[in-house]
């Protein structure tokens, strides 16, 4: 039997890396972070258990990246959906529609992903997920007019991990609508832009189904470098 090539070993990691990301997202979504063992996230991704400790440092980094993966995946459907649309002050709205859905939708998961960012020993970790999400909330910024991406790029970040913080915080949350009405007050934009709260959510936003977020292969999506 010849050898796999190169591209094809690259090809299986990558599958396998996607795998244990699905993995880490659903099991830790469903039973929390505490109860969730880098066993079971590799049971539940069909791969070997030492594979997890060879891609990422520890489960806070994993979910780290898992939750990027999600979030980044999320916007980028939100920006592209039909009608697709150029337009700044729309694409902002989904922008700040999609990242206060996933605190609505899957409070459990983003919960812990903000504490694992406000942990002094993990902190916030660089990864590619991380840079996919940065590269389209940085378009979000250009689009809508700013003059100055690399001021306010950092700023929108920070006011939306703010508001998804407010959301979660356990016994005094704040309601998602308000949260919205904040920041479309501050960039400028009419409430019945992106998907208003009591409209019904475009398909594909919001469902229990992870997988098209991590599946390799997907007709009309390139493949991406890990």
């Amino acid at each position: 039997m010849s050898p796999r090539s190169a591209s094809v070993n690259e090809e299986l990691r990558r599958r396998s890396k996607e795998r244990l990301l699905q993995a880490a997202v659903e099991l830790v979504g469903e039973y929390g972070y505490d109860a969730t063992t880098l066993g079971a996230i590799a049971d539940r991704a069909g791969s070997a258990r030492g594979l997890v400790s060879y891609y990422f440092p520890g489960k806070r980094q994993l979910l780290q990246s898992a939750v990027h993966r999600l979030m980044h995946r999320t916007l980028e459907e939100a920006l592209e959906r039909e009608p697709r649309t150029a337009e700044g002050p729309e694409r902002m709205a989904r922008a700040i529609d999609a990242i206060l859905g996933l605190a609505r939708d899957r409070p459990v998961l983003m919960r812990q992903h903000m504490a694992g960012l406000l942990q002094a020993e993990v902190g916030f970790v660089p990864c590619p997920e991380q840079r996919r999400l940065a590269e389209l909330l940085r378009d979000t910024v250009a689009r809508h007019g700013s003059r100055d991406v690399d001021r306010d790029y950092p700023m929108l970040r920070a006011l939306l991990m703010g508001a998804v913080f407010a959301a979660l915080v356990p016994g005094v949350p704040m309601p998602v609508p308000v949260l919205r009405a904040e920041l479309f007050g501050r960039y400028r934009l009419d409430w019945e832009l992106g998907v208003p709260p009591d409209a019904e959510a475009p398909d594909g936003t919001c469902d229990t189904d992870l997988s098209r977020f991590f599946a390799t292969g997907v007709p009309g999506r390139p493949a991406q470098s890990k």
